[in-house]
């Protein structure tokens, strides 16, 4: 199935703009569809102009994950200051932009709408056009920045804590979906892993550091084998539990790093493998990891001779945001003002 995000025909990049530095045009785009607050400027060459992310981890890190009302009221303290910084960072002003680009979903709705209602208000009042940007189109948007600067077609490997997707990019705006997972995503199954192992959040930048001094052929964790180009995790997660429980008391911190190594292992393995499948199965020619499990360590040892995107785009932020809107057609006033957000979006 092919999904498309375009709101109207393809806005080409570089469009003669009369506010934008060298005539290109400035793009403000603001994420908040989880649990980080950020704010990008590009312009329309695709030249990142500025790019400020305020994290909530150490905030969410006491409940052991996020909590989405909490996430929503920081969203609401941090979203003036931090798109305030990203306008003095690029030294641009409200009456230099052109557009302005926002997450619509999917995420956590409170947390999409603080953005949505703020990207609204910067655009009604100046007169803008919005831009409304689906989340995982912005992911694989990111591999369009500087320095990888990627153009499809392409296979992409999209993997992070709410989804783990094969995706055949065909256009910048649109993808088709070859496989996804039925159960956990990739990125969630490395944070119910580190909860496991009694480590911190988020659990899967601790488990990746705590793998790199173990030894990931000292347990034999199970891939999950199916029919066609999806994935499973929540065998693996299983299994985990399993080793966990059966060792004796105080024999966990001696073997953490065994178990965090062996189990990243598995779950690397079963991506590559898939990866591969899927190459082999269409022709790609180039292979695309993004998403925020792509900044795990192992994986991008794996996949060297692919596209990756930068560390800094892995994880949310609105640098990708930007990055897909350049390619979409903007909504002109009034037009966006009954815009709502969505927490899913169905892509098969």
């Amino acid at each position: 199935m092919k999904t498309r995000w375009s709101c109207g025909e393809r806005t080409p990049p570089g469009k003669p703009g009369a506010k934008g530095e060298g005539g290109a045009d400035v793009i403000l785009a603001i994420e908040t569809s989880c649990d980080e607050t950020a704010a990008a400027l590009i312009d329309g060459e695709g030249r990142l102009r500025a790019n400020v992310v305020s994290s909530q981890a150490e905030l969410h890190a006491r409940f052991g994950g996020v909590v989405p009302e909490v996430a929503s009221r920081r969203h609401l303290e941090l979203i003036v200051p931090v798109i305030s910084e990203a306008l003095d960072e690029a030294g641009v002003t409200f009456d230099q932009l052109d557009s302005v680009a926002v997450t619509q979903g999917p995420g956590l709705i409170g947390a999409l709408l603080v953005g949505l209602s703020a990207a609204k208000a910067i655009a009604w009042s100046r007169g803008l056009p919005l831009i409304p940007v689906d989340h995982l189109l912005g992911h694989v948007s990111a591999l369009y920045l500087d320095p990888v600067r990627l153009e499809p077609p392409f296979l992409c490997l999209l993997t992070s804590g709410g989804h783990t997707l094969l995706l055949d990019v065909q256009e910048h705006t649109s993808f088709r979906l070859l496989g996804t997972t039925l159960d956990d995503a990739a990125g969630e199954a490395f944070d119910k892993g580190a909860r496991l192992l009694g480590l911190g959040y988020p659990g899967g930048a601790a488990l990746d550091r705590l793998a790199q001094g173990g030894d990931a052929s000292a347990y034999s964790f199970p891939i999950a084998r199916l029919d066609g180009l999806d994935f499973s995790f929540s065998g693996l997660k299983t299994a985990l539990l399993y080793e966990v429980r059966g060792l004796e008391h105080g024999e966990l911190e001696r073997r953490r790093a065994d178990l965090a190594a062996s189990y990243q292992h598995a779950i690397v393995r079963a991506l590559v493998e898939r990866t591969l499948q899927a190459a082999e199965k269409i022709g790609a020619r180039q292979i695309a990891v993004a998403g925020g499990v792509a900044a795990n360590s192992e994986l991008r040892e794996a996949f060297s001779s692919a596209a990756l995107a930068p560390i800094e785009l892995c994880t949310d932020n609105a640098a990708m945001i930007a990055s897909a809107a350049r390619y979409l057609k903007p909504i002109q006033p009034p037009g966006y003002l009954d815009l709502d957000a969505y927490a899913s979006r169905q892509l098969a």
